[in-house]
């Protein structure tokens, strides 16, 4: 059902008239048309920089196991009606809403000032993301910093390593308690591949891999938990550092800066990912490995669970990277007559291609390791850090030439984490310079700067010994529910309040004007079926945090909900703030915060048109940059739907 949706979508995207090809086409390239905020050098570069914020680390390290674990191809069902009824859906919408005003996610809500708070959520989100996000970037810059050695130093048991390390996996060790004079004996007990550890009087000691090892006792010399802070890892902060000044250097100019280093930072993981693919290939066992992802080990029984359906809706919401406010922000800066709809789509099904893509590259490798080891692949392969920092580091120690290999992929790593970054910092500067534009206008590289150095300070305390944990504590509260909750408010907001067809006819001010068959799938998802979804979503999400087999103390967990209310919170007290400062009565003063405000609509005189006139005349006439509470007069014209 969904493929043929997106058949008949492809189908109806035509350009009605020639002139209207041409008005497109005018707007792609040359001088700045918005000369406040500034646009886009040219398309290929806010191209470029949509798809390194949508394709980051999640897609080389999550996308492959939830599809190995979730059915293998079978997988792949669910994921793609996902993307039909949620991920492309929720893409066009916040594309559309910030290149149509101009303005980022937060002031995109003078179209409905009551939910402006949601906006703001937004940005906290991506401030509290980029403060941790960027200690996994560190990571990759260490490790790839650790790679230029030979032999890799988590390639054997060095001095580093402890009793419990071990290149064998099928060594059991084992501590045997018995009533002779000698209270303990310990023994170290090979085993074959059918056999198990003894259990009657036996406390097994688990063997550790070097990797695993080096992962925690020497990148992140890793406490006990969340109650035991240790120092901060220098050599950590120091790869934090780092990363920050190469945020803030691409940066410096905002996007006339940023777009120029995404040509090398977008393109270049994949031609990692496929030299990688090319060598796993040519490796023994790396059938097995495929087989294993996606191949004739498919399970469509595995349909049928509710977790599988989670699994997908997740994965599509957090690699498209709806609800954080990047798309609206990096959208913000397009000319007016860009078509919206094409970059969101070749944006979403690229970012969905490179998911599948680095699978292949990913279970390839990890199918060689486990013939190497001579174990099942469902032993070796694992999700997020596990997989990134330890399995796949494994596995690359074990090729020829492995510092080679080990170098371009951390360092794969370091550019897809580096243009995921870009657009979240930037999704701060731009609410900051559309705030204030008179005082920040020729003041970004200050604002870029500064950011970034706050948010170092901020990210100190994640690179602690226990900073893996206030990591993952962060990734799993701030990256969660707040989005499901801004997403779902975002959705009403705009089809429930705004109006489905004035925001239809905003659309087509910029892209023309389109059949109604077109629209048709548009409305059943912004109105019915993307909102149910997120609803049922948010029911499945929620799991207490942990990290391996370290659980969270009851006072970490209740700081994860205060990281949720610190940025849900917002929302009703915006909302309470704007109806006080409205004025008439009660009943004015919801209709005044539940309409646009005058000066809403495209940021271009030139592009206001007719239903947009009255608000830019008001605007020049109140040219002192009132507080928006100021201006909540209703305009007949711009709530007619």
């Amino acid at each position: 059902m969904c493929v043929f949706a997106l058949s008949v979508w492809l189908s109806v995207i035509q350009v009605k008239d020639d002139h209207e090809k041409q008005q497109q086409d005018s707007h792609v390239g040359g001088k700045d048309e918005n000369i406040d905020r500034g646009n886009w050098t040219n398309k290929r570069e806010y191209m470029l920089s949509m798809i390194g914020y949508a394709v980051g680390l999640g897609n080389v390290w999550r996308f492959p196991y939830l599809a190995y674990k979730n059915g293998g191809g079978a997988f792949l069902i669910p994921y793609v009606i996902m993307l039909a009824v949620a991920g492309i859906p929720l893409f066009f919408l916040e594309s559309s809403f910030g290149q149509f005003c101009s303005q980022g996610p937060v002031n995109v809500w003078r179209a409905l000032p009551v939910f402006q708070g949601v906006g703001v959520a937004m940005v906290l989100v991506s401030t509290l993301v980029g403060i941790y996000y960027n200690v996994i970037i560190a990571y990759s810059l260490y490790y790839m910093f650790a790679s230029f050695q030979s032999p890799l130093p988590w390639s054997d048991c060095f001095y580093w390593s402890n009793s419990n390390c071990s290149l064998t996996p099928r060594v059991c060790n084992i501590t045997l308690a018995a009533n002779w004079s000698e209270p303990v004996i310990v023994a170290n007990m090979t085993l074959w591949e059918n056999e198990t550890c003894p259990k009657e009087n036996i406390i097994s000691i688990p063997v550790q891999s070097p990797s695993e090892q080096y992962w925690d006792l020497v990148a992140l010399q890793r406490s006990s938990g969340l109650d035991e802070t240790g120092p901060v890892v220098w050599h950590l902060a120091l790869c934090l550092l780092l990363g920050w000044l190469l945020i803030a250097a691409a940066l410096y100019k905002g996007i006339k800066s940023s777009g120029k280093v995404v040509y090398f930072t977008a393109t270049f993981p994949y031609v990692v990912l496929l030299i990688l693919l090319i060598r796993g290939v040519t490796l023994e066992g790396a059938r097995d490995g495929i087989e294993f992802y996606i191949g004739s080990q498919s399970n469509l029984t595995k349909l049928g669970e509710a977790e599988v359906w989670r699994d997908a809706a997740t994965q599509i919401f957090y690699s498209l990277s709806v609800a954080w406010g990047g798309v609206t922000a990096l959208s913000s800066y397009n000319k007016f007559h860009n078509n919206v709809f094409k970059d969101a789509l070749t944006v979403c099904l690229t970012n969905c291609g490179t998911s599948v893509f680095a699978g292949f590259a990913i279970f390839s490798i990890l199918g060689h390791m486990a013939h190497v080891y001579g174990k099942p692949v469902s032993e070796v392969a694992q999700a997020g850090f596990g997989l990134a920092f330890i399995a796949y580091p494994d596995a690359l120690s074990k090729l020829p030439i492995s510092p080679l290999w080990s170098i371009l992929f951390f360092f794969m790593l370091l550019t897809l984490g580096l243009d995921s970054q870009f657009a979240g910092i930037e999704v701060i500067s731009t609410c900051l310079q559309d705030a204030f534009p008179e005082r920040f206008k020729s003041k970004r590289s200050i604002i870029s700067v500064g950011t970034c150095a706050i948010l170092f300070l901020l990210g100190l305390p994640c690179v602690t010994q226990a900073g893996i944990y206030w990591v993952t504590l962060m990734d799993q509260f701030c990256a969660g529910f707040v989005l499901l909750i801004a997403a779902l408010l975002e959705l009403v907001g705009v089809f429930y309040f705004y109006g489905g067809n004035r925001f239809i006819k905003d659309i087509e001010m910029m892209i023309g004007t389109r059949s109604s068959l077109f629209w048709l799938w548009w409305r059943a998802c912004w109105f019915f079926i993307t909102p149910a979804v997120i609803l049922v979503w948010s029911l499945l999400t929620f799991r207490p945090p942990s990290y391996g087999t370290v659980q969270y103390p009851a006072w970490g967990v209740a700081l994860g909900w205060c990281m949720i209310a610190f940025c849900l919170i917002w929302i009703p007290l915006i909302a309470i703030w704007k109806i006080l400062c409205a004025q008439g009565n009660p009943w004015q003063r919801m209709c005044a915060v539940c309409s646009p405000v005058e000066i809403w609509g495209p940021y271009l005189e030139v592009h206001r048109g007719e239903r947009y006139a009255d608000g830019q005349r008001y605007y020049r006439e109140n040219s002192l940059h009132l507080p928006d509470n100021n201006v909540y007069h209703i305009s007949n014209h711009l709530t007619r739907l």
